[in-house]
């Protein structure tokens, strides 16, 4: 499960307005406020840059899918991968992007199966194509912890 930004932060709410039981005081209250410090500085970088990353990574696959379907990378899924590369992400809303890259990813999945399946060595660049994809959305996507 990825919590989004939104379901950590109700969580930090119900977390806070609930006190405490009596034997949970000292240490274990000031650990779980630790916690959720860090889960907000977390959401504070998601929140910054979430929209933006996912709509570079929605764009990025699609013209992956463009290039596949035009280069016919995987026999039998050419019209459905050139119907996605056509795609536009309208809403940009966290949720709405996330709904449109979970689509996009599942035709990844598709795409990078068949890639890694066809025995010819010109899928070997392609297969390296889809692996700096995946690469570069990580890199993307990393938050970092505070003193990084």
């Amino acid at each position: 499960m990825n919590p989004t930004v939104s379901e950590l932060m109700i969580g930090a709410l119900v977390t806070l307005s609930e006190p405490p039981p009596p034997e949970s005081a000292g240490e274990f209250t000031g650990g779980k406020m630790a916690v959720i410090g860090l889960l907000s500085f977390l959401c504070s970088q998601e929140a910054e840059k979430g929209a933006a990353v996912r709509a570079s990574e929605n764009q990025n696959i699609r013209a992956v899918f463009a290039e596949a379907a035009a280069d016919d990378w995987a026999p039998g899924h050419s019209a459905l991968l050139a119907e996605l590369a056509r795609g536009r992400d309208v809403d940009l809303r966290l949720s709405a992007l996330d709904q449109s890259n979970a689509e996009l990813r599942r035709a990844l999945i598709t795409l990078q199966t068949a890639v890694e399946d066809d025995p010819h060595p010109a899928a070997r660049p392609r297969e390296k194509r889809l692996m700096a994809l995946l690469v570069e959305s990580a890199h993307a996507r990393a938050l970092t912890l505070p003193g990084q």
